[in-house]
């Protein structure tokens, strides 16, 4: 199944500036290997050394957060769109 992947600006440059890109899977877990057979170093920045989520990477399914669903074995259909989203932090006091 094909499903958008909206890739933020911090990892363009593994797309190739893509913003979008499409992969096949039937979980984020396989959309994830996707991404990373595509755009080789990929995962390293999503996932952590268990092949668990890092804690400053959300993953949203159709704008449903993937930690409040199943996670990486969250299934996904035609036409789903991923979003990759790092957790921004900081500003001024």
């Amino acid at each position: 199944m094909s499903v958008v992947v909206r890739i933020p600006t911090p990892l363009r440059k593994l797309t190739g500036n893509q913003g979008e890109v499409r992969e096949e899977g039937k979980t984020v877990r396989e959309i994830l290997d996707g991404l990373e057979s595509h755009y080789p170093g990929i995962r390293e920045r999503l996932t952590d050394e268990s092949g668990e989520l890092r804690r400053f990477i959300n993953i949203y399914l159709n704008e449903e957060d993937i930690r409040f669903a199943e996670g990486l074995d969250t299934t996904v259909k035609a036409g789903d769109e991923v979003s990759i989203i790092p957790a921004i932090a900081g500003g001024s006091r």
